[in-house]
């Protein structure tokens, strides 16, 4: 079994921003492949179904970003996997182009607030990952202000593609194992 999670904050006011492109990529999985986000369980809103037979969790913490390690750590202990190998987590990352994939088998959290968070929880790096670049803020800019700003007209094709991306790398991780999907993805763009 699979867990997916995805990163973002809750509430209405966060929808679509940049900061919330985890949970964008958690509801294009969801249509993909018809799975109900019904639960509301480890502090999170939870869909199980299955990716190409494999029986997997859909899941987005409502712990507000900088806490998602709890909702994540809860999930892990519950459905007792092996976050090296069983759990992938989407989220943004400013230092890549926007909708461009990166995808690791471990790192660290290169400032990220959610993914220091569930690293700490977890206590490992070693977690397979999906960054999605959202572009780099512009000069003069509050990256707070930045990340919770939404896409413009622009960039607004380029990261529905990049959805469809993260929804097919899911699915290549899942089937033919990261090392595939790194080959594949990490080389786009």
């Amino acid at each position: 079994m699979f867990i997916i999670v995805g990163l973002g904050n809750p509430t209405r006011e966060y929808t679509a921003t940049r900061h919330n492109i985890g949970f964008d990529a958690i509801t294009r999985l969801a249509d993909d492949y018809d799975i109900s986000m019904d639960m509301k369980k480890h502090k999170a809103i939870c869909g199980t179904g299955y990716i190409e037979g494999q029986k997997v969790i859909l899941a987005m913490p409502q712990t507000y970003m900088n806490l998602s390690g709890e909702s994540v750590r809860e999930l892990v202990d519950f459905y007792k996997i092996d976050p090296t190998e069983e759990l992938i987590v989407i989220y943004d990352d400013i230092s890549l182009d926007v909708g461009q994939l990166r995808i690791r088998k471990k790192g660290s959290a290169g400032g990220h607030n959610g993914i220091k968070n569930i690293i700490a929880h977890l206590g490992t790096e070693e977690f397979p990952r999906i960054k999605v670049g959202v572009g780099d803020k512009p000069k003069d800019w509050d990256l707070a202000d930045y990340v919770l700003g939404r896409f413009n007209n622009e960039e607004q094709p380029i990261i529905r593609e990049a959805l469809a991306d993260v929804s097919e790398a899911c699915k290549s991780i899942i089937t033919e194992g990261i090392t595939s999907a790194m080959n594949v993805y990490n080389k786009k763009k």
